[in-house]
């Protein structure tokens, strides 16, 4: 560049005077800076990304649907109970030991209940087709199943035990007999801990009950294997089975009818024999147990009372089932009634007149009370029964007329919270201001987890209502649901958005606050030590806030915080701490328990597997996104709420595998996915497109003022959406439509080329579609029908086309669409350019062949004898007259002839013997015409070419 530059100033140095600036060489260079600024920014953008990627910062964001890796928070410890229980106590070791293994076990039962047997259950005959179609299928399912309702059964049994032996160990514990030797002194002890978790499990049999009272389809298939049985016990050679098997199958069939699907399950436990003489335990006439029961029940409900249906309310509904159930037990085994804790427990059916169990299945409390304890739904009058039963029909019409306003309420609620979240997760610690920080982060995690509980009590308690009690929702109704819905994936999807830092603050948080409940705790420590009057009493209060204090130091898990409120029921007597002391404690540990298992409460209060059993509103919030387009992203929220039932249905047993169910429920969304959404996109774009092009045409008013107008480019900045193991990605799927549909267009008519690259052109500036150059010529040469295919086929040409003999072309008679096929010398010249002259021969050989045969049937018709004889008659008569009539044969004589030969006869079409002979008159003219134009026409030009 330098070399040539001095050159030309050397050898032009006159022309320098003459110069003139037109300009155009800083518009050059202003667009070469400009390519090389957007080059130094993109390449920028790639290396901060590749930065951010490799970092190990804990600010990262992590995308919900690309997770490589799971993050866990749970802290795991291999330490057992017995090594976490350790003071000088050994009575006081014993009895903490004790419960704390049975309230373990309550939380392991329940864990299975929930993650197997619900789901078994639940999803049983779900992704089959209809039974009448095979033959067969509703047993074979049976017979897949009883696997798992033998396991159900040991399931059952096993919980009948441990509500016994919980039954058993606490009324050891508080014994009205003097003679018996007191294990602690347990006059100011109420272990209300262990009484929540028995009614846990009675809930959970509970659950089971409703889930079998719900499920017609199990009952049924169960009628039909009963049936078969009989058959195969009729004739079990016909079967290949041993009849001596057949028994024994058939009594373990009816124990687990009678024990499983009766809805018996939960009634068979609170009817159980607690008293066992032999072993030296008395629970029925044991009155110091029946009162601390009874107590304990009234302090969970009072609990329970006060928060229910609250904002603050965080798992009282599940609480309150217990409470019922304990009541019911209560009952059963002392066949004593708090009438008015009964009227109490019916009256909180005004405030919720439902409960989710889980999934789909709904729960009536009014019901259960009064069926379960009648001695006391004698005391209530049937007004008051009735009034409760019709306050569900107020609560849905109310909820239909508020859910509007609470959807805009929950819509600020949870948009502020999420500010909240990225604004505090975003600052970073200050050494001087870290207890303040700590506080606020605590404080907003557990006000997201009370927005998520909140929702999805609304959305579960609605819909199951609805759907249990037979009403119907509005389309507005349903699609209000569908904003809750898609709020509590939002919180779910901020949680785990943040996840590093939410991990890295959960760990600081649980520190900080069991540092406040271990001051809380030495305090009253001190206060107990301080107290120089010894006593039994007064020595188990001091063991249990050591243990407290020693279980405190480690890691919070589950097993520790448990010892813990354990320790505290038997140290917070005496007095040990002050009003102002205890509740501040209780906070602090109500806390510890919801941050300790974060990520547990949220992923189960944002569970939406319920969705599977309300699919029917699946397309009306579909055709609520497409014409709302503007805000198209949230449906990556419904989305993930759909996938939540997929770690559930891979518990189904009744099929051969539940890779079948997952496959159904797949096709099934997608199906109603592209023809609610995608579709009905695909055409709206290509029509868009059509009438933007072809605006010259007259067209309907298309004034957005007027006619209104959906912008629908903001589906193409979707991210892909997740959906089992695919992505789905709008904007890749409508550009494929649109290649697809303009190519095979384009391909009909090659002359509309030019319309079709302004269409994608217009798709790519208006939509941003990355359309594909479709490559196809903007005209063709038509050759036109073959020669050689003509004469292999000459029997279906001369039926079909016609000649000219003016223009020298073939026509053919009639066509499907609007246009005529044609032959003339240029199409069998271009037969000729492509075959060579050697065609000549075979279509001269393929023509005689087809003449020999078309001139026999000339001859035959001519032969016939009522042809011959009219024809002979007709010839003398012409010969006689031919002088007079100029030559001429008369009009009226043909006429004649013609109705003559009508008269023999006719096809069903309507044609004459005559007619026929016409045509085949014309079939041999044809090809006759057409080899001589082929020979005299084209070969001389053939042999000039």
């Amino acid at each position: 560049m330098f070399s040539s530059g001095m050159a030309v100033e050397t050898i032009a140095p006159d022309w320098e005077f003459d110069r003139f600036d037109d300009g155009s060489q800083k518009i050059h260079t202003d667009v070469q800076l400009k390519n090389y600024a957007k080059f130094l920014e993109e390449y920028t953008t790639q290396l901060r990304g590749i930065e951010e990627a490799l970092d190990d910062s804990i600010g990262d964001v992590w995308d919900f649907s690309l997770d490589p890796i799971a993050l866990k928070l749970l802290p795991h410890e291999q330490s057992s109970l017995l090594e976490l229980i350790k003071t000088d106590n050994k009575v006081l070791n014993k009895v903490i030991t004790v419960y704390a293994a049975l309230c373990s076990e309550v939380k392991e039962l329940k864990y299975e209940a929930e993650n197997k047997f619900y789901n078994g259950l639940l999803y049983y005959g779900e992704g089959v087709s209809d039974c009448g179609v095979v033959e067969g299928e509703c047993q074979i399912q049976i017979g897949r199943f009883i696997s798992f309702l033998q396991e159900l059964s040991c399931f059952v049994s096993r919980c009948y035990e441990v509500v016994v032996n919980i039954v058993h160990q606490l009324g050891a514990l508080y014994n009205s007999n003097k003679a018996a030797t007191k294990i602690i002194d347990s006059s100011g002890v109420h272990f209300q801990v262990v009484y929540e978790h028995l009614g846990e499990l009675l809930v959970v049999l509970l659950t089971l009950d409703e889930i079998m009272e719900n499920h017609g389809t199990l009952k049924d298939h169960w009628k039909m294997y009963k049936r078969l049985l009989k058959s195969v016990h009729h004739n079990p050679g016909k079967f290949s089975i041993a009849e001596e098997k057949l028994k024994p199958f058939e009594k373990l069939l009816l124990k687990l009818e009678g024990q499983l699907l009766e809805g018996m399950i939960l009634q068979a436990c609170v009817d159980q024999r607690f008293d066992t003489p032999g072993e030296g335990v008395s629970i029925a006439k044991n009155n110091a147990f029946a009162d601390e029961f009874a107590f304990n029940i009234r302090s969970i409900f009072s609990n329970v009372e006060s928060k229910i249906g609250e904002p603050s309310e965080i798992d009282q509904r599940d609480k309150y089932a217990g409470v019922c159930a304990l009541f019911v037990l209560h009952f059963h085994i002392f066949r004593s009634v708090d009438k008015k804790l009964y009227k109490a427990l019916l009256d909180v059916c005004k405030k919720v007149p439902a409960v989710t169990l889980t999934a789909n299945i709904i729960w009536f409390p009014d019901t259960f009370l009064l069926t379960k304890v009648p001695a006391a739904a004698k005391l209530i009058d049937k007004k008051s029964v009735q009034a409760t039963r019709a306050h569900r029909d107020t609560f849905l019409q109310q909820r239909a007329q508020t859910l509007a306003k609470d959807v805009q309420s929950y819509y600020v609620f949870v948009t502020s919270w999420m500010m909240k979240m990225e604004s505090i997760l975003c600052k970073e610690h200050k050494s001087d201001r870290m207890a303040e920080d700590l506080n606020s982060r605590c404080n907003v995690f557990v006000q997201g987890i009370l927005y998520a509980y909140s929702i999805s009590t609304i959305i579960k308690t609605t819909m199951n209502m609805y759907m249990s009690m037979q009403r119907p929702m509005t389309k507005t109704f349903v699609k209000a649901l569908c904003r809750l819905v898609e709020l509590l994936k939002a919180v779910e999807h901020t949680f785990h958005r943040r996840s590093m830092v939410v991990a890295d603050s959960v760990s600081h948080i649980t520190q900080q606050l069991q540092s406040q409940a271990l001051n809380a705790i030495c305090v009253a420590k001190k206060r107990a030590i301080s107290d120089k009057k010894y006593s039994e009493q007064r020595l188990d209060v001091l063991s249990s806030l050591v243990l407290a204090e020693n279980v405190l130091s480690g890691p919070s898990i589950k097993e520790r915080r448990l010892v813990v409120s354990l320790a505290l029921c038997v140290g917070t007597q005496l007095k040990t701490f002050k009003d102002e002391e205890l509740l501040p404690l209780q906070l602090v540990l109500k806390k510890l328990d919801l941050i300790s298992e974060l990520s547990e409460r949220v992923k189960l209060q944002c569970d939406c597997r319920f969705l599977y059993w309300h699919r029917a509103v699946f397309p009306i919030y579909l055709d609520d996104v497409y014409e709302n387009a503007v805000d198209a992203a949230r449906i990556h929220y419904m989305f993930s709420a759909l996938r939540d039932c997929v770690p559930s249905m891979l518990q189904t047993k009744h099929m051969e595998s539940p890779d079948q169910l997952l496959e159904n429920y797949d096709k099934e969304i997608m199906v109603v996915f592209n023809e609610h959404l995608l579709d009905k996109l695909c055409k709206e774009i290509e029509k868009d497109l059509r009438l933007s092009v072809h605006t010259h045409l007259k067209l309907d008013d298309r004034n957005p003022f007027k006619v209104g107008m959906k912008d629908l480019a903001h589906f193409f900045y979707l991210k892909p959406i997740r959906f089992f193991n695919r992505f789905i990605h709008i904007k890749a799927y409508v550009t494929h439509y649109l290649d697809k549909t303009f190519y095979n267009l384009t391909t009909v008519a090659l002359h509309d080329w030019a319309t079709y690259s302004e269409m994608r052109n217009l798709a790519t500036r208006r939509y941003g579609l990355t359309m594909t150059e479709a490559h196809l010529p903007s005209q063709t040469l038509e050759q036109g029908l073959d020669v050689l295919e003509i004469m292999r086929n000459i029997h279906v040409f001369v039926s079909r086309y016609l000649y000219n003999l003016n223009n020298q072309i073939f026509i053919e008679k009639a066509s499907n669409n609007k246009h005529l096929n044609t032959i003339n010398i240029r199409h069998i010249a271009n037969s000729i350019r492509t075959h060579g002259t050697g065609i000549m021969n075979t279509t001269v050989n393929f023509t005689y062949q087809f003449l020999r045969k078309k001139f026999y049937i000339f001859s035959q018709f001519m032969y016939d004898e009522h042809i011959k004889s009219r024809l002979i008659k007709d010839i003398r008569f012409f010969r006689e007259t031919k002088d007079q009539s100029d030559q001429k044969y008369p009009f009226e004589r043909a006429e004649k002839f013609n109705r003559g030969i009508r008269k023999l006869g006719i096809t069903p079409d309507g044609q004459s013997y005559l007619d026929q002979f016409r045509q085949l008159i014309s079939q041999i003219e044809n090809p006759v015409n057409g080899t001589s134009s082929l020979v005299f026409q084209v070969m001389p030009w053939a042999m000039c070419a």
